[in-house]
């Protein structure tokens, strides 16, 4: 991109987005949740609320045809990168076909890979941000995987199907609070960031989308990978049977109720607190009791 002279950048409408669909022989399938967004104004507020900034690295997942992309490509500007992972080969061969004619001067890496397989070799440099619009059916997934896998990566905003958000996002007795809420939290504290109107993709969805914030945790990181997969086996363990109390939902995790509850109690955890109830450090704190009582207790 040396050798390129920056210019403006020209965002995609609704008859570009149509038009360049048209050229690639693409419809958008359900079974890869493709709903692109073709509203420049979305986009840019999308940028905006992402607080994207000059000059650094910015991870898009799923970028379709590049209408996001280049809204990312515009604000990062030309000292800045966005690294696009597009699961589909034919979209992601087009990617910097569009940046060049549309966002010259800028640059963009365009990876052919499954965000969800996707490891931190397979990236040209290391994003500090992700902003994606997010297919419904693996949007917690995706963002968990792409937050264990890449350690830099604790700022986002994601559009997922609004239901999603409410998960993403729900705090300690509401009634969205779940595994997904506390696995992100473990990494960073998210917050609903407003409502997409449907009419801003095509095809129209036939769910709302709202968009989820995320930043680093205050207290920062709770422990190393080893105590995060062993917290997340508790998280796994109280909400698969969330309506019982923890020494009940617990006991296949615990080895038996009575362990459970010695476990919870060297916690401080009242047994009959249901997992609905706690935040991710108590959750930590579950993880990190011994296994076996201790000898002579």
């Amino acid at each position: 991109m040396d050798d390129v002279i920056p210019g403006p950048v020209r965002l995609f409408g609704a008859s570009d987005v149509r038009a360049l669909a048209a050229e690639l022989g693409v419809r958008p399938t359900k079974k890869l949740g493709q709903n692109f967004v073709h509203d420049a104004n979305t986009v840019r507020r999308i940028v905006r609320l992402a607080d994207v900034e000059p000059g650094e690295t910015v991870l898009e997942v799923g970028p379709g045809l590049g209408s996001l992309t280049l809204a990312l490509l515009d604000a990062v500007g030309p000292d800045g990168a966005v690294v696009a992972v597009e699961v589909d080969p034919v979209l992601a061969a087009r990617l910097p076909v569009t940046a060049a004619d549309r966002a010259p001067g800028r640059t963009l890496h365009a990876v052919t890979a499954d965000a969800l397989r996707l490891e931190a070799r397979d990236l040209p440099c290391a994003p500090g941000a992700l902003v994606a619009n997010l297919p419904y059916n693996v949007a917690v997934p995706v963002v968990l995987h792409l937050l264990a896998e890449l350690p830099a990566l604790r700022r986002g905003l994601v559009m997922v199907q609004s239901e999603v958000a409410d998960r993403l996002a729900a705090r300690p007795g509401e009634a969205a609070y779940g595994a997904p809420s506390v696995k992100l939290a473990w990494y960073a504290q998210a917050r609903r960031a407003g409502p997409v109107p449907r009419g801003v993709f095509w095809p129209v969805p036939g769910v709302d989308s709202a968009l989820v914030a995320f930043g680093p945790r205050p207290g920062g990181d709770l422990g190393d990978p080893a105590a995060r997969r062993a917290t997340f086996a508790v998280v796994d363990a109280a909400f698969a049977q969330r309506r019982k109390s923890l020494r009940a939902a617990l006991a296949g995790w615990a080895g038996s109720p009575a362990r459970a509850e010695e476990r919870l109690r060297a916690a401080g955890v009242d047994p009959a607190t249901r997992g609905e109830q706690l935040d991710v450090g108590t959750f930590a704190a579950i993880a990190a009791t011994p296994r076996e009582t201790p000898t002579g207790s």
